[in-house]
């Protein structure tokens, strides 16, 4: 039996999932969180054999979450489902740790082989994922400048580009609004532009906005 925890704010998509996973008896949904928070205090009692954790949560991200797992329970396997395409977060939380990413818009098929995969100790990646990962793991130095910014300045620098304002980012994410802002300072200076408008072009340009 594979106990799952699912870590998603989304109540609708937690109880679509326990749908699909109730139909399979060797899995089993032991628990579930709302909110990075919640999910970290879970794993910490332990008690799980895998962790289905979304990226986009209020508060901590689910890269943060990701991080700690990683530092508290090292062998942990942690599969991504997130709404985010493959292309904008795949290889970097693969990279981080990750088990495996799904999106959210994969067959329920893959979902579980992908489950199986990942509790049996192994890693879940779709054929164009392993070659972002192959091509980014062989690059000495990024590419873009926007792999050179941190999970949290890459979490900020989207909602920037998608038009959202500093206050909106600083409530979504639980920080303050001068947290936010010395976050935006530090990705202009790392991308090397002046604004949010060159920075939405940026994102457009490079496909990291839904």
């Amino acid at each position: 039996m594979i106990n799952i925890l699912i870590a998603d704010d989304h109540l609708l998509f937690r109880e679509g999932l326990k749908q699909i996973l109730a139909k399979h008896k060797d899995l089993r949904v032991a628990d579930e969180a709302g909110s990075g928070n919640e999910a970290i205090q879970k794993i910490l009692r332990g008690g799980f054999d895998l962790v289905i954790l979304d990226i986009s949560m209020p508060g901590r991200s689910g890269l943060d979450i990701l991080a700690e797992i990683r530092k508290e329970k090292p062998d942990l396997p942690v599969l991504i489902v997130s709404m985010h395409p493959e292309d904008q977060y795949a290889v970097r939380v693969l990279k981080a740790g990750a088990s495996g990413y799904l999106t959210k818009e994969s067959a329920a098929s893959e979902l579980i082989s992908a489950i199986h995969k990942v509790s049996s100790g192994g890693r879940y990646i779709s054929p164009s994922v392993a070659e972002k990962l192959a091509d980014a793991l062989g690059r000495e130095h990024p590419e873009s400048p926007h792999h050179a910014l941190s999970n949290r300045e890459f979490q900020v620098m989207r909602m920037l580009a998608a038009g959202k304002t500093l206050k909106e980012i600083a409530e979504d994410l639980i920080l303050s609004e001068k947290t936010i802002t010395t976050y935006r300072a530090r990705i202009l200076e790392k991308m090397e532009l002046r604004n949010n408008v060159e920075l939405s072009h940026y994102a457009i340009k490079h496909h990291l906005l839904d």
